[in-house]
């Protein structure tokens, strides 16, 4: 039998309860509701106002995973949804996750939570920047340190300041707050700084991804700047062996990061770290800290 739970007023089956979906560690899918729950008020505010990509994980990381832009089927009628036109379908919605019943129902069909770089109310503005750094094998999260510590400087010099979390996968995602500047600019601008990284480092970093040139060097993804693409939002546990989650580092870590095993952050890690450090990402969300962009 399904539980029903009621959660701020809402009606929720919460199934399988006891299915193991990290099979690492052990880790259940009531353990991955009680994370998302636990977290549920650092998360939210990353989450609402943007329209939410769903990367559906139901029988753990070895299973099939399928990534899905539209509403689930089932979804109910009070998670509510915006308009998103794509060229294939001009009619188009997706959810938005804007409280604890529809974060809760999203996390029991199994889900990494992708959002835009822009919130509903001005698609394709982007109120922020992300850089994806992903090591190319035998480079590692070591690699990607360093070039993030190198983008941070640049950014820097720009007048911005710039976040690092880690993808919850390999490497790092660099965040930085923006005035609201649209993404076709935003992208053309994260693009030179690929560039530049690249330039200043040849034997490290690469800006286009170009399989046969990855071994040993950091990729420096711009492309989820444009609007139609999607990054990790933070806190979002991935499908992966053990319960890995997209979270954020401080510049302390990231300086000091000398071994591949380093900035890992799993589900239980997080708790801890939010009473420590409180949400070290808060900076993106509020509007006057942000700078103009260059």
């Amino acid at each position: 039998m399904t539980p029903i739970t009621e959660v701020e007023g809402r009606r929720l089956s919460l199934s399988n309860l006891h299915k193991v979906l990290h099979p690492a560690t052990g880790t259940t899918k009531g353990e991955l509701l009680h994370y998302y729950a636990t977290v549920s008020a650092t998360i939210l505010p990353h989450l609402r106002d943007r329209p939410v990509s769903f990367l559906r994980y139901p029988d753990g990381p070895d299973g099939q995973l399928f990534f899905t832009k539209n509403p689930p089927p089932g979804t109910p009628a009070w998670v509510k949804t915006t308009p998103v036109p794509r060229s294939e379908d001009p009619r188009a919605r997706q959810v938005m996750i804007q409280d604890l019943p529809s974060l809760m129902w999203a996390a029991n069909l199994v889900v990494e939570f992708h959002t835009p770089q822009w919130r509903a109310e001005a698609p394709a503005v982007a109120d922020r920047l992300v850089l994806d750094l992903d090591p190319g094998p035998p480079a590692t999260v070591v690699e990607c340190s360093r070039v993030a510590l190198w983008l941070r400087e640049r950014l820097a010099a720009d007048g911005l300041e710039s976040f690092a979390k880690t993808s919850g996968s390999k490497g790092l995602h660099l965040l930085v707050p923006l005035e609201p500047t649209p993404s076709e600019q935003v992208s053309a601008y994260a693009k030179q700084l690929a560039v530049q990284a690249e330039a200043d480092h040849p034997s490290l970093v690469l800006h286009r991804m170009n399989r046969a040139l990855r071994t040993g060097k950091v990729f420096v993804d711009f492309s989820q700047n444009a609007a139609a693409k999607t990054t990790a939002t933070p806190y979002t546990l991935r499908a992966r062996e053990r319960p890995a989650v997209s979270a954020p580092v401080t510049w302390d870590e990231v300086s000091a990061c000398r071994a591949p095993t380093e900035l890992v952050l799993l589900m239980d890690d997080i708790a801890p770290r939010l009473e420590r450090y409180g949400d070290l990402l808060a900076p993106l969300l509020d509007p006057d800290r942000a700078g103009a962009l260059p």
